[in-house]
Parts: structure tokens; sequence; C-alpha cells
């Protein structure tokens, strides 16, 4: 009879799969880094996930142990002291934290994309040799403030209404004064609101006919004048991401507070869309989690557990064979999604962007659900870590800028429009 390969030879317990599947096709840099991460996971952030979903806070010593780690610095250019990590690196590092804290993956991938829009992505854009030689000078300051002082950046966004999704200038506001600017706005969702050292805040530069292209990245200090933090945080999923409303009010921030030159996150944004996906890593290391859970809940290996096994069943075995199969569906289009991630993407690599995102969404909430109906009553419990994958899979549909409905619209859109083609009337 044949016998399972991803099982321990020494002790013959299952062996969870590697996020990446094959991590044969990985540098040993990044090896190095998502093993990393799964230690933290497994040795602290697993244990602390349910205390900190249950009250709704913020997991500060996590974020300690991954300063200790030097993965705060992952996405910072080792010209700057960072580990240098590409976008795919950081996808699978993201989505191995999911795996143990979906939480503190999501409050993670905030920090580290500010780095990479700052460098990484930065190093690809048009600038001329002045806009170069200021964001070098500002990058550097910002990328001191990681390395050397470990401090925390975030990614505030949201408004409620359509420039999060890209339809609207940001309605919060920078004003151009001497030495800097004055910011004025309100970010709802803002997660790491109270936790972060710094507020990457888009916002639009306020000057007469201001559109997208105005578009302005303000690393805003957490202890500014103006910056207050408000309201509860009582969500269905994704609790300690602590993502209450960030108010800024007339915040004066120096001109070394650009994330990128003046003009140049809108050119970003049309040329790197990827950066936009960044959320998706966190929900493909759910999805991988709650497929460990079930294998080990079925084989009566979970830990405490009293040991009555259930993989006998054909009910149970053809339910795990449903989740491998969309497991492996959607790894297989996230990772090439992730590899090819590059500057100007041709029309073929964009849709597969929207489509992976969709996938990696709809799928992790597909497989939660399935691991919670396979598994059976005890895995509602929570003192079983399956409830809560359950309902933080429910929230990836629903996060700007590419909700699920977004995915379809702009997908559908341009797989049937070239460009600016519009359709003509008919008389």
């Amino acid at each position: 009879m044949a016998t399972s390969s991803r099982t321990d030879p020494a002790s013959g317990r299952y062996e969870p799969l590697h996020i990446a599947g094959d991590a044969a096709r990985l540098d040993a840099a990044a090896r190095a880094s998502i093993a990393r991460a799964a230690e933290l996971g497994r040795s602290r952030f697993a244990a602390r996930a349910a205390r900190h979903d249950r009250e709704a806070s913020f997991p500060f010593e996590n974020f300690a142990d991954l300063r200790a780690a030097g993965l705060l610095a992952l996405c910072v250019p080792q010209a700057y002291g960072g580990l240098g990590a590409d976008f795919a690196t950081h996808a699978l590092v993201t989505a191995e934290l999911g795996r143990h804290c979906g939480s503190t993956a999501l409050s993670f991938n905030m920090h580290a994309a500010a780095c990479l829009w700052a460098g990484t992505v930065a190093d690809q854009l048009e600038m001329t040799p002045a806009q170069r030689a200021d964001h070098e000078a500002h990058r550097a300051w910002h990328f001191a403030q990681v390395v050397g002082a470990g401090k925390l950046f975030s990614q505030p966004f949201s408004e409620g209404g359509a420039a999060a999704a890209g339809r609207a200038p940001w309605a919060t506001r920078a004003r151009k004064v001497d030495g800097g600017y004055r910011v004025s706005g309100r970010k709802i969702f803002a997660s790491l609101a109270g936790a972060a050292d710094f507020y990457g805040v888009l916002c639009t530069l306020d000057r007469p006919g201001a559109s997208l292209a105005d578009a302005l990245y303000l690393a805003v200090p957490a202890d500014a004048a103006g910056v207050q933090v408000v309201g509860d945080w009582d969500p269905l999923g994704m609790r300690a991401t602590s993502s209450r409303t960030l108010l800024l009010q007339d915040v004066f921030v120096p001109e070394r507070a650009r994330l990128l030159p003046e003009g140049l996150y809108h050119q970003a944004m049309q040329r790197f869309p990827h950066m936009f996906t960044t959320l998706a890593p966190t929900y493909l290391g759910i999805a991988q989690a709650a497929y460990d859970f079930t294998v080990m809940y079925l084989r009566a290996e979970l830990p405490g557990m009293h040991p009555v096994k259930r993989r006998m069943y054909p009910t149970k075995q053809q339910a795990v064979a449903e989740m491998r199969i969309r497991l492996e569906q959607t790894r297989a289009l996230f990772l090439q999604t992730v590899r090819e991630a590059r500057i100007d993407p041709d029309d073929d690599a964009r849709q597969r962007l929207y489509a992976a995102h969709y996938t990696v969404m709809e799928n992790a909430s597909a497989i939660c659900a399935l691991a919670l109906r396979t598994c059976g009553g005890q895995a509602m419990l929570r003192s079983l870590p399956l409830e809560r994958l359950y309902r933080d899979a429910r929230c990836g549909s629903l996060m700007l800028p590419l909700t699920a409905e977004l995915c379809l619209d702009r997908l559908g859109h341009e797989c049937l429009y070239a460009g600016a083609e519009g359709d003509e009337s008919i008389e």
C-alpha cells in the first residue's frame, strides 16, 4: 500500500507543505527568510493568535520578534542595510506568517509594502536626475528608521469613497507650505492604527484642478501634532490588525516625509499594478493553515487532541482531496503571478494578476468553509484555530483596493476592451 510522502520519517506524523510548494526553486536568501518566518510563526505567533483575536489587541510582541529577527527590514534594499527581498520573496514570507497569525501577516505586509514602494518599485520608475537625487536622500532617512531604529510603517489608504479603488483623487489633502506639507483628512480601516511609528498616507496635493496624477505618498509620524486615532475596532475577522480610524488635522510633515517624489505615485500605480495584490499572500497562508489543520485533525495529530482518527471515512477523504485541489490551483496561479511581477506588465500578465487575486481570496474562504464542515462540531470551538481562520478568510474578498467585485469588473473589461477602446454607437 502506498504511503504519504508528507510525513516525518522519524515520527510518521504529517509534515506541512512548504508555502512555495517546491522550495528548491527559491534562492538561499529566500529560503532563509521564509524559514525564519516559519520558526517565529510556529514557536510564538500561533500560540498568541487566539488571545489577540479575542481581545482585538495588536500583537506588539510579534513585531518585537520580527524586529529582532531582522524581518522588518525584509524589503529594504541591501544598499541601505536591509535584506533586499524581491516581490516574490516578500509574498512568500507574508504567506508563511499568514499560516500562523493572519492579522500579523496582514499588518506586516502594510509595513513591508511601504519599503517596496520606496525601494524596488521606485528603482524601476522614470525620474529626472533631480527627482532621483531627492528620492535617494529621503528614502535613505526612512530606511534608516527601519534598519537602525526598528520603526514600524503602515499604509492607510481607505477613505470610504472611490479613491481606494483608483476611481477618484484622495480626499485627504496635502497643502504645500515652507519646508513641507500640511496634511488633513480621514482614513478608515487604518491597519496598525496606534501601533505604527509612521503612517504612509496617500493623499492629494492640494491645488486647483487636482486629479489622480496629483497623488502624494507621505510618511506621517504617529506622534506629530494633529494625528489622532479614534473609534472602536470590533470586526468579524482580522481583529488584531487594530484598523481603527486615523484623523489628520492640519498635520505638518517635512519634505523628507515623501516616500515617492511628487507625482510619482500615480506613475507607480499604473506601471506596477502587482503592488495592489500584496494582501493576497496572507490569505494563501490562511488557506494552507486550514488544509494543514484538517489533515492533522483527521489523522488525530493535533497537540492535546484525543487520539481518535477520522481519516478512514470516504467522505472525509473526498473533502480533503477537494481542498488539496483548490489549494494547488490557488498556489500555482499565485506563484506564477508573484514571480512575473515587474514594471509595465503586458495585458496578459495584468489580466492574470486580477485572476490570481480573485482566486486566492475566494478559494481561501472556500477552503476554510470546507475544512470547518469536514472537521465537524469540535472545529467550531475557539480553543482550536479553525474558526478564526474561517472568520479571517471571509475578509479577503472585501478588501480594497481589489475586492472580488473589482477584480471581476476590471478583468472582464480588460478581456473585452483594448486600451481606451469604447463602444461605437449603433444608429
